[in-house]
């Protein structure tokens, strides 16, 4: 097994928890936003993550015509024990309908006196950025215990 792939995989997650953590901060810091530059009221947005096939490949030796396999058949079980890395496939906006509130005086309200808001809770954003920072700490704890072993590797080559 090759170490410095587990590794890289560990990054490659941590980058994508970042990327989830600062769209969740997008969102909350958008959560009273009634226009937006384009005209329209915020969307709330989500990081749709996606197992990348090739970064495995090095790791397990298995043929690229497995991670095929894996994929056409939409199953998430590892090729041999290892499990694809990931990468952000996209960032989608929601498509819930803004939340509509009475509010005559507000300059942002129609012809009935409504604002629009964006469907942003900030209860299921705490939780999503609890999950992002969560992830995000594990994977760098499993880049630290994969310093140990490349360092008790080195020492025992001594």
């Amino acid at each position: 097994m090759n170490l410095f792939g587990l590794m890289q995989n560990s990054g490659l997650a941590m980058q994508a928890e970042r990327m989830r953590a600062e769209v969740v901060a997008a969102n909350m810091a958008n959560a009273e936003t009634t226009h937006t530059a384009a005209g329209p009221v915020y969307q709330r947005q989500h990081v749709v993550f996606a197992a990348d096939p090739g970064d495995a490949n090095f790791l397990s030796g298995a043929p690229p015509t497995a991670f095929a396999n894996l994929l056409q058949n939409n199953a998430a079980a590892p090729v041999n024990g290892v499990a694809p890395g990931v990468h952000i496939a996209a960032v989608v906006h929601d498509t819930a309908p803004p939340l509509s509130r009475y509010d005559p005086g507000h300059p942002d309200a129609d012809a009935n006196g409504y604002v629009h808001y964006p469907d942003i809770n900030p209860l299921t954003e705490m939780v999503d950025l609890m999950g992002a920072t969560r992830a995000y700490g594990l994977n760098g704890s499993a880049v630290q215990a994969e310093k140990g072993m490349i360092t008790a590797a080195l020492d025992i080559a001594k």
